[in-house]
């Protein structure tokens, strides 16, 4: 069985610089990104909005490279009836923040893809 890796924390209470979001150019990332600007999302539509059937290895990507996105278990009901908890991500003011300042960088580069344009787009 595999055993999850531990970060250790900080207790000397030196200040910790922030992450930076390397960006990404991959189609999946972004439409997951542009979603999540507009509002959380659950996991059934992280997985129709990146395509993909398992929506929680996008979001565990997009983790590796520098942002946050929590996920919150609430509870609900399945089919049968019983309560289960089910996952909705979001991002966090500071992601926000991040991928902000990735834009920017992103678009004073010119040899950024124009494909990555087109589909961010959509966000404000």
């Amino acid at each position: 069985m595999k055993t999850a890796r531990r970060t250790p924390k900080d207790t000397t209470g030196a200040a910790v610089k922030p992450r930076q979001f390397t960006g990404t150019a991959n189609p999946r990332h972004l439409r997951v990104i542009v979603a999540l600007g507009h509002r959380m999302r659950s996991r059934e539509d992280i997985d129709r909005i990146a395509g993909a059937s398992n929506g929680p290895e996008v979001i565990a990507e997009l983790r590796r490279r520098g942002l946050d996105i929590p996920c919150d278990r609430v509870p609900c009901y399945d089919r049968d009836g019983r309560e289960v908890k089910r996952g909705i991500y979001s991002l966090t003011g500071e992601d926000r923040r991040r991928v902000l300042a990735w834009r920017r960088r992103r678009d004073s580069d010119p040899r950024k893809p124009e494909q990555q344009a087109e589909l961010l787009e959509g966000e404000a």
